[in-house]
């Protein structure tokens, strides 16, 4: 069994020492058994443990309903972080991040981590320093954007979970310790979360693997039995996203219908209230939707819809012509089969370092983001989805990002404006859907 290595200059926290001394024992035990899985059995017997913590009450975490909630991809990982992955999503090939392989539009603003929760690149701001990143598998950095999001209202997250990955121990590793850390993080501040599965690069036959991980999740971690866990019409929520794409996706529609079928019915895992992400158009079936009507079959057992409208438009015109053509319609489809509706809203885009394209959609001072909150009240929206809160590959991320970026490479901005304001419009555009402040307001000014 591989011990993965500290760096001296980030030295573990309490949990990660638990993490891999049980690692080491379990596992030993395992081999000498001569498990074919041991390794992977080990990690999820050293991290799936029930939450045994403190709980902050705060949000109501019985309801979507009126609520803002973001994606939280907590996928970044850091050479010396203590998950022994390497550098993750940084980076589109090995090493540490440099002008040759940087794969992010947006920089963090690091500026209040410890020093423990920084990471070395190559790059430099343009005072000389060398410029750092974070990893979410530090507990202390998830717990600090869990902050972020009481102090300025955001209702919680939905934790993604790439499952394309799921039989990998490594995988199981870092994806259970930043769950746990969310779980923390949502308990200690009084925020809620759901899982939300991304079913992206899943293989064909392969659907058993997520419904074997949401059976660990649900029977040995008991996710939904934290206070903090988010639930809806009585059931806890869980998210499957990436239903109904034409883009050659290997799993099936009909495989679909089975993971959302377990979901809802399982003896054991089962219960749920299960929101499905779908392309833009579902429901008429065309541009980046399949032409199936199996698609709304898989709908129909679902309670919530939730339409993928990331890069579908690109100015606060377009807008609002989406939600007049788009959105009205899809939430009076929806009413009439008693589903609930769950648009999502971004502030901008960039695919410049990870693609080498001028593919880019400006924030515009925050006006972007704004529109489409108001344009979603005013079609009838009462929840939405932030794509994402910490997403700087795409240059979508709403938490803290700097605007003195590293010299040696183009980075997005947020145009001066101080590095939380996404995230108090963000918390301004959930007062706006509660009917706290007039769907016409102005977006709040830095």
């Amino acid at each position: 069994m591989p011990v993965h290595p500290f760096h001296p200059k980030n030295p573990p926290d309490r949990m990660h020492s638990i993490i891999i001394s049980a690692l080491a024992l379990i596992g030993v035990a395992a081999y000498a058994q001569g498990k074919p899985d041991a390794e992977r059995e080990a990690v999820l017997a050293a991290t799936l443990a029930p939450y045994a913590g403190k709980s902050v009450h705060g949000v109501d975490t019985s309801t979507l309903t009126g609520k803002v909630m973001c994606g939280y991809q907590g996928w970044f990982n850091c050479a010396g972080d203590g998950a022994d992955r390497g550098w993750v999503h940084w980076v589109k090939s090995k090493g540490a991040p440099s002008p040759a392989n940087v794969k992010v539009d947006l920089w963090p603003d690091v500026s209040e981590l410890g020093a423990d929760e920084k990471f070395d690149t190559e790059f430099h701001h343009a005072d000389g320093s060398v410029a750092q990143v974070f990893s979410p598998f530090k507990k202390a950095t998830v717990l600090r954007h869990f902050k972020w999001m009481h102090d300025y209202g955001i209702d919680g997250v939905f934790v993604q979970r790439f499952v394309s990955g799921a039989r990998s121990p490594s995988f199981q590793l870092h994806n259970n310790t930043v769950l746990a850390h969310c779980r923390e993080g949502a308990n200690l501040n009084g925020r809620t979360y759901a899982l939300m599965y991304d079913l992206s690069g899943l293989g064909a036959g392969r659907m058993d693997e997520v419904i074997e991980d949401w059976r660990n999740l649900r029977m040995r971690m008991k996710l939904c039995d934290d206070p903090a866990y988010l639930h809806h019409r009585g059931k806890p929520v869980v998210a499957v996203w990436g239903i109904g794409f034409n883009d050659k996706r290997a799993y099936t529609l009909e495989e679909c219908h089975r993971l959302v079928q377990f979901l809802k019915s399982d003896p054991e895992a089962g219960g749920c209230a299960v929101m499905i992400g779908v392309p833009t158009y579902w429901r008429e079936q065309k541009n980046d939707t399949v032409t199936d009507p199996a698609l709304h079959e898989v709908i129909a057992l679902a309670d919530i819809v939730s339409p993928w409208t990331v890069g579908r438009y690109q100015t606060p015109e377009q807008a609002t012509r989406h939600s007049e053509k788009l959105i009205k319609p899809d939430i009076a489809w929806c009413s009439e089969r008693k589903l609930d509706y769950l648009p999502v809203v971004f502030p901008g885009f960039s695919w410049h370092n990870m693609y080498g394209t001028s593919t880019a959609i400006p924030r515009l001072h925050g006006e972007f983001l704004w529109a489409q909150f108001r344009e979603d009240k005013r079609a009838g929206a009462r929840m939405i989805y932030v794509a994402m809160f910490d997403e700087v590959d795409e240059g979508t991320a709403i938490f803290k990002c700097t605007n003195d970026v590293p010299t040696e490479s183009p980075f997005v901005t947020y145009e001066g404006l101080p590095s939380d304001y996404y995230l108090r419009l963000t918390g301004e555009g959930a007062k706006m859907l509660r009917g706290e402040v007039p769907v016409d307001s102005p977006r709040t000014k830095p």
